[in-house]
């Protein structure tokens, strides 16, 4: 592989479900890029989240933000502001059509357009001096429950078209994969595991010693829709939810109902639960109120979705997550006016809870060494990366594999920007780019 000229640019830009990087490649290096934050700092990973609230002086009605900024303003504001994350993950679903905010509907690709826009401006980002080779990362396998990735791929061409260049779609995974294979100086066999919010993904590549004339050669790939959000919901349902009437009854026409799990649907992931903050889904909240056995349950719930609670919330979760991958222990706080939750969790009790969904994931990483036509033992090196792989059941899934003397990681948010954006250099680019996706 020639090596590109010191004038050559490549951007790399994993839009990711909780966070989202950005990487520019030169003959001479990579470059994570800054973005500025609401205390003044500069950091590199820029939160996938957006805020709006009405303005009346602005042409949509509408004032906006994304990233930190939006996090800062919808603290500011709670009452008065919609705040939505996560919602990468509605990208393939058919059932998403739009976004009600306040007295304007948005599309995902109006959503995206938004989030790129705040993206460039706090990072000083014009658009007119964007390198001509732009490569975005795409999951293996969208999250959601019927995923459509040709309306994904649409999606997102609609979306990144705001940047005025050609964009390729690259695998998540390989992009990390590409960037551990070079700084890597023998021959080996690589799998990247790449854990997300919304979408675990799995690459095998083979990698060659500098100096030989392809370095890095990708071979096989597999994904699923589980990971962080996945993991969150469960420590939601076990703690949360039976405290907002899950599991608890309703009075109908005489007969005593278990309430439809349906009605909790809306917390499995960030961007449902915003979308749940709508007239028709309060109604029903109060019709289910009026009918509820214990109906202080159901107050609760409405109380969350009415007042935006999800944030604190899943603020709660996070830090109970992060202090279970470092002690055997840890505890589960939130606070508002309306619900107070105070309770010890033991990692073993969230390993239980999050035990179908590795299992599943197990099956996944099976599937990509029967796609590359590899046993586990023709494997050399394991990188995890994404915020789950510090989740120590994670790691220990992949140790039992593999044995821990081949698991590597580090840059757990940043590595697939950075080899997205080496990879925009590579003179076989095209080897890299992710299959147009079937319509169905």
């Amino acid at each position: 592989m020639a090596a590109p000229s010191p004038s050559a640019r490549s951007l790399g830009i994993d839009f990711g479900t909780s966070n989202s990087v950005v990487a520019q490649a030169t003959g001479e290096g990579v470059q994570l890029h800054d973005f500025a934050a609401p205390g003044g700092e500069a950091i590199n990973v820029f939160r996938s989240a957006l805020c709006f609230w009405e303005e009346p002086q602005a042409r949509s009605g509408l004032g906006h933000e994304a990233g930190p900024w939006a996090i800062a303003e919808f603290l500011d504001f709670p009452a008065g502001s919609r705040f939505l994350q996560s919602f990468k993950s509605v990208a393939a679903s058919a059932s998403f059509d739009s976004a009600s905010l306040f007295a304007r509907r948005m599309k995902f690709e109006e959503l995206g357009q938004t989030f790129l826009s705040h993206l460039l401006q706090h990072g000083q980002l014009k658009t007119a001096d964007l390198p001509e080779r732009i490569v975005v990362g795409r999951p293996v396998h969208y999250a959601g429950s019927n995923p459509d990735a040709a309306l994904a791929r649409a999606r997102y061409d609609a979306m990144f078209a705001m940047l005025g260049r050609p964009v390729q779609y690259v695998y998540e995974p390989l992009g990390a994969a590409y960037g551990f294979a070079m700084r890597q100086t023998q021959a080996a066999t690589l799998l990247v595991a790449d854990f997300g919010g919304g979408t675990s993904d799995f690459s095998i590549v083979r990698i060659e010693p500098p100096g030989a004339e392809t370095r890095c050669t990708p071979l096989g790939s597999a994904g699923i829709g589980i990971a962080g959000d996945r993991f969150d919901y469960r420590i939601l349902d076990h703690l949360v939810l039976p405290m907002l009437g899950k599991g608890g009854t309703y009075a109908n026409f005489g007969k005593v109902l278990e309430i439809p799990p349906s009605y909790y649907d809306g917390f499995r992931d960030w961007s449902k639960l915003a979308l749940m903050h709508n007239r028709k889904t309060l109604d029903e909240l109060a019709r289910l109120h009026r009918a509820a056995t214990d109906p202080a349950a159901i107050a609760r719930m409405i109380a969350v979705v009415e007042h935006e609670l999800g944030h604190g919330l899943y603020e709660a979760v996070g830090d109970l997550k992060r202090s279970l991958s470092g002690a055997d222990e840890g505890q589960f706080r939130f606070e508002s006016e309306d619900l107070s939750i105070e309770q010890t969790v033991s990692r073993a009790d969230f390993e239980h809870w999050i035990a179908p969904d590795l299992a599943r994931i197990s099956e996944t990483l099976d599937r990509a060494l029967v796609n590359a036509r590899m046993e586990a033992d023709d494997i050399d090196l394991v990188f995890l990366t994404g915020g789950s792989s510090l989740i120590p059941a994670v790691r220990a899934l992949f140790a039992r594999r593999f044995g821990n003397d081949r698991l590597a990681s580090g840059e757990e948010l940043t590595s697939i920007a950075y080899g997205l954006a080496q990879i925009g250099l590579d003179a076989d680019m095209d080897q890299w780019i992710a299959p147009e996706p079937a319509t169905v």
